[in-house]
């Protein structure tokens, strides 16, 4: 075989999908991956650490370019204002991928072990969020409290995203999402206390 085959990654993260779809995640061995992509094992480690990694890779550059881009946004913006800013931006540069990310959603949503590691990038994406807008001045506490609301605001707004994928756009089912927040805060009496 060539040392170099063309497309190899993609090749192997489609056969991968195709497999996991399939047969389940937990039915499937990296050999037939490798198989069905028509590539060694050898190719399979170039790209990926383990049969996890083909529906994560990729996925550790979230938490990084959403920390830029919350602390780059406009020095006038509240700290949510940055934070939504940055979502709506970082949303843009996934256009054109709901069918790809809805097959691994549905994959993930089949397999205990592969939500638990979903949820441990989302916590990286939150720690990271949470000190950029640390970074920008905002206290520690609010910081934190920010970061888990826009995370859980991006996250509703992908799988809304991918389970129905339509020409509105992920940025377009963020600014909904924050909508519906807004809307439900509202609606909200913080001024009356809860009974004990």
């Amino acid at each position: 075989m060539p040392r170099w085959e063309s497309r190899a990654e993609d090749r192997l993260r489609e056969a991968a999908l195709e497999l996991f779809l399939e047969h389940g995640y937990d039915n499937v061995t990296v050999t037939e991956i490798t198989e069905r992509a028509g590539l060694t094992r050898r190719s399979f480690s170039r790209y990926f650490t383990d049969k996890r990694d083909v529906l994560f890779a990729g996925s550790e550059q979230l938490p990084v370019v959403l920390a830029r881009s919350v602390r780059n946004a406009d020095d006038t913006l509240s700290s949510f204002g940055a934070l939504l800013t940055a979502l709506v931006e970082v949303a843009g540069g996934l256009a054109g991928q709901a069918p790809l990310a809805a097959q691994r959603r549905a994959v993930v949503r089949a397999s205990p072990e592969l939500q638990e590691r979903g949820r441990t990038k989302f916590a990286a994406v939150t720690d990271a969020v949470a000190d950029a807008l640390r970074d920008r001045g905002t206290a520690a506490s609010e910081a934190t409290l920010l970061a888990e609301v826009g995370v859980a605001i991006f996250r509703t707004a992908f799988e809304r995203w991918t389970d129905q994928p339509d020409p509105i756009g992920l940025p377009a089912r963020i600014r909904e999402a924050v909508a519906e927040l807004a809307a439900g805060l509202g609606a909200a009496d913080f001024a009356t206390r809860p009974r004990p």
